[in-house]
């Protein structure tokens, strides 16, 4: 893989980075603690409420999960291994890598 590409992987890596931590701040109010003022609401939007904190806090686990991905990619790159699979060492195919930048496995090795 050139050098212009990888650049373009780093970019694209920084730029999802990036977009989560946005998502993150606007998640955040969603994870707070849910008042069970049984005289502010009913017990319906209680329930509500507290599907809709584990929903967030389920969303918010997904993205950590996702960043943690990003930053793997992104030591790969650093280390000259990005584009290459984890298992076999073969070089992982260009359109993979465009549907997922942070794939670490050719299709083979993937599916096992």
């Amino acid at each position: 893989m050139n050098d212009p590409t990888k650049e373009v992987f780093r970019l694209r890596l920084l730029k999802a980075l990036e977009k989560l931590g946005k998502e993150d701040a606007l998640g955040a109010e969603g994870q707070q603690i849910v008042q069970l003022d049984q005289q502010a609401v009913g017990r319906l939007s209680r329930m509500d409420a507290l599907q809709n904190q584990a929903m967030a806090k389920a969303t918010a686990a997904h993205r950590a999960t996702q960043r943690r991905r990003l930053h793997a990619a992104l030591a790969r790159l650093e280390d000259g291994e990005f584009g290459y699979c984890d298992d076999c060492g073969d070089p992982i195919p260009a359109a993979r890598l465009d549907l997922d930048p942070c794939a670490c496995k050719c299709v083979s090795c993937a599916t096992g």
